[in-house]
């Protein structure tokens, strides 16, 4: 008999959590504006609104804590992780950073300037915010049939090559970098394939501009190429990782997600012009250059996180949990961004509550009628987080309306997603009664999911 799989990890501290009435959370909802950020962490049964610096850490990890070197110039913690960057990813220049949008602030206060274009497959939301609020543009160019939530594709977080070379030929002299995100989040968590991350490389370099890879979920997309790309099946992770970084020129890294790490981020790259320039904006922004922003003892739990999450069982055990997740909505038909995505099930709100307008925002609604449900807390990525128009301050409702259920890693057991499958499939059962969804009554002008306030229609 074949043996079952089971983790490759074991427990040794728990965190209790409470479960809460409806009435309570009701309220709770009310006084947070019907925006689940705005919860208190207590008032929340299962978190699974992100995976970023929301897991757990190994013994490993805790254990090098204690020894972190807190010195604030040439600290021993900077040159172990810097030797352990280098050596999963070539790069030989890494400035640390206190998380990846402080990598992206640093690096694009160096690069973006207003009018620049930025192209990207699909760029999240502080990447596209940090263009933007420079007055620049970014443009998606993920490959067209991720728009299509039901269509079965390996690679589903591809770059188009023939929007990118468009792209590339409208705007030369004027683009000062691609971003190549891996995986792809705001599609879905999908991945993009080794072939197309070396034909999106060599297409920029043949126009002259340099590729920045966002790297928060390497380590799950080496697993992807691992798993789904012809060829890759007998390399480790440790060496596609190694081969994605070969094609592009600079890496952001938010290491609270595949870093394994609760907070902190890195910029690397072999570029030394690129370094310099960001040595300038690093020291004001973060701190000096040996640990910009991030405690000795947090350097030290990041080279070790970074080891364990560029191994096979490691990634096995928790992307197989997402599946797991996937499983038990397709027995209770609820649709899902197909196939499931690395960290996460992004479920087809469109498609769920389908009789509430796009100016009503379903997937917000779908994210508070869940949490009502059960006191599950996902996030929006849709409407809301695609934000204005910079230049119009129109909606952006052209893209994907999708609840997250982001799973930290080494946190839940397959019994709390069994907990969010059937409360997801109660309000399921019942979205024909729901046919109102929320108006924005306060919203900042750049980011605006972050805060923002909503009422019940």
């Amino acid at each position: 008999m074949e043996l079952p799989f089971a983790e490759s990890w074991k427990i040794k501290m728990v965190e209790p959590i409470r479960k809460s009435t409806r009435e309570e959370r009701e309220q709770w909802l009310r006084e947070a504006k019907n925006n689940v950020f705005m919860l208190r962490a207590e008032q929340v049964y299962i978190d699974l609104l992100t995976d970023s610096g929301t897991g757990a850490m190994s013994d490993r990890q805790w254990s090098a804590m204690m020894t972190g070197d807190e010195s604030y110039s040439g600290a021993r913690s900077f040159f172990e992780l810097k030797d352990t960057i280098t050596r999963l990813t070539g790069f030989q220049y890494v400035i640390p950073t206190h998380q990846g949008r402080a990598a992206e602030n640093v690096l694009f206060s160096y690069l973006v300037r207003k009018g620049s274009v930025v192209p990207g497959n699909a760029h999240f939301d502080t990447t596209k915010g940090h263009i933007e609020s420079r007055r620049a543009k970014a443009i998606d160019v993920t490959v067209p049939e991720a728009r299509d939530t039901q269509r079965e594709l390996p690679f589903k977080g591809n770059v188009s090559l023939e929007l990118t070379k468009k792209v590339l030929e409208e705007n030369k002299g004027n683009v000062p970098f691609f971003v190549l995100t891996v995986t792809n989040n705001t599609v879905g968590g999908q991945p993009v394939s080794m072939q197309n991350i070396r034909e999106t490389s060599a297409l920029c370099h043949k126009y002259g501009v340099p590729v920045v890879m966002d790297s928060a979920r390497f380590a799950e997309n080496a697993y992807f190429i691992k798993t789904r790309e012809a060829g890759y099946q007998d390399k480790t992770i440790k060496e596609i990782a190694r081969e994605m970084f070969s094609y592009v020129d600079c890496m952001t890294m938010s290491s609270k997600k595949d870093g394994l790490v609760n907070m902190g981020g890195f910029i690397a790259t072999n570029r030394e012009d690129w370094y310099e320039g960001c040595k300038l904006y690093c020291i004001p922004y973060e701190g000096f250059i040996t640990y910009g922003g991030m405690n000795g003892r947090d350097m030290a739990a990041l080279a070790v996180g970074l080891d364990e999450n560029t191994e096979f069982d490691m990634l096995d055990t928790r992307i197989r949990q997402v599946q797991y997740l996937a499983q038990k909505l397709d027995e209770y038909g609820i649709p899902y961004q197909r196939p499931a995505g690395g960290h996460a099930i992004f479920v087809d709100a469109d498609r769920v509550l389908d009789r509430i307008p796009k100016e009503e925002f379903p997937a917000q609604t779908l994210t508070c009628e869940l949490y009502l449900e059960a006191g599950i807390r996902a996030c929006e990525i849709g409407y809301i987080l695609a934000d204005r128009d910079p230049f119009t301050r129109e909606n952006r409702f052209g893209g994907l309306d999708l609840v997250r259920l982001c799973i930290p890693r080494r946190v839940y057991t397959d019994n709390h997603m069994n907990v969010v499958a059937a409360a997801l499939k109660n309000v399921y059962d019942r979205r024909h009664e729901i046919s109102r969804g929320l108006r924005i009554t306060k919203e900042a002008p750049l980011m605006r999911h972050f805060t923002v306030e909503l009422e019940r229609l």
